[in-house]
């Protein structure tokens, strides 16, 4: 479906929400699940489950978020904290006319998804969450964790914490950039084991610095590229990275909500050869106390981050079980 964007059968919205608007795509019909996308993404990245579901029996609706393509994008940094998030997504159910729905996301989208039915658990009834674990809220400030995680490096998180500077490696050149990081984070072109870790950066360099080079993997092609390049190309990165640079107010906003789980119907799918998969084995072992509702985990062999472009078959099969199995 790389037409997606064009396709007769997909409805392109912009409703009204905190930030000023937001930008949706839909097809289909029936109980609506809201897809959240992730970095550096769009809703394009929901391309291959938007027809699968509508032809299941779903209202299917993949949002750009805050700061994304046609969406509104603030120039507070404050602006992008999660709660605010949390709320254009409740805007966006109201504006479609409906009271509830299924919310699914994706790498920052998954956060973004599992705090929706955590802080609004009348309006969102069920929870996926691909690629990115749910660990509650918890533990030392985030911003101290990750500057840790670096060691003698810089972890990529606290290489974007400062408003610019992240801007100025990729803006010069986004399509390079955004190829590099793809497939540096596909299972297909990912370095080997035992090179650097493409997520950190050496002392004096560039995330890029270590992105695989000349080779797109295969479930990019230049014209799916082409997309993303000209939606980054138009709205710049601030508003993208803007969301990590709010890891911290996150952490004081959500203080109410310290060690708490969620209780809805829940679903889990990770990458095998993806990092968060890894880092975050101890959450997804903790998932009968912080998931209690979890309906399937599911961990992808050979499957790198972008799980539902990577190996979208699977994931519509996976998608179209659970939500099947959820209460009407």
């Amino acid at each position: 479906m790389s037409q997606a964007a064009e396709s007769a059968e997909v409805t392109h919205r912009l409703v009204s929400s905190a930030a000023g608007r937001i930008h949706l795509v839909e097809q289909g019909s029936g109980p609506l699940v809201l897809l959240v996308h992730g970095f550096p993404e769009s809703w394009y990245s929901w391309r291959h489950q938007l027809p699968v579901l509508a032809a299941a029996g779903y209202r299917a609706v993949a949002v750009d978020v805050r700061g994304y393509g046609r969406s509104s994008k603030p120039a507070d940094v404050a602006a992008y904290r999660m709660l605010e998030l949390v709320e254009d997504n409740v805007a966006v159910v109201h504006a479609l006319g409906e009271r509830t729905a299924v919310i699914v996301g994706h790498d920052w989208g998954a956060p973004i998804a599992a705090n929706s039915a955590l802080v609004r658990p009348e309006v969102f009834r069920a929870v996926g969450l691909l690629s990115v674990p749910y660990a509650p809220r918890g533990g030392p400030r985030p911003s101290k964790i990750f500057a840790r995680m670096g060691g003698d490096e810089e972890f990529y998180i606290s290489y974007f914490q400062t408003p610019g500077r992240a801007e100025a490696e990729i803006e010069p050149d986004v399509r390079g950039w955004l190829a590099g990081i793809y497939a540096a984070l596909s299972a297909d072109t990912m370095p080997p084991t035992d090179a650097p870790n493409p997520l950190s950066v050496s002392p004096g360099g560039t995330l890029r610095d270590r992105f695989p080079a000349g080779r797109l993997p295969a479930w990019l092609s230049t014209d799916d590229l082409d997309f993303y390049a000209a939606e980054f190309e138009r709205t710049g990165l601030s508003g993208a990275l803007n969301r990590y640079r709010n890891v911290d107010r996150d952490w004081e906003d959500l203080a109410d909500f310290d060690g708490a789980p969620i209780t809805q119907p829940s679903l889990f799918i990770g990458g095998a050869l993806d990092a968060p998969t890894n880092w975050r084995a101890d959450a997804i072992a903790a998932y009968p106390t912080t998931l209690p509702g979890l309906v399937s985990s599911h961990i992808l062999d050979d499957c790198g981050h972008w799980i539902q472009q990577e190996r979208p078959a699977e994931v519509n099969e996976i998608l179209t079980g659970w939500l099947a199995s959820l209460p009407a």
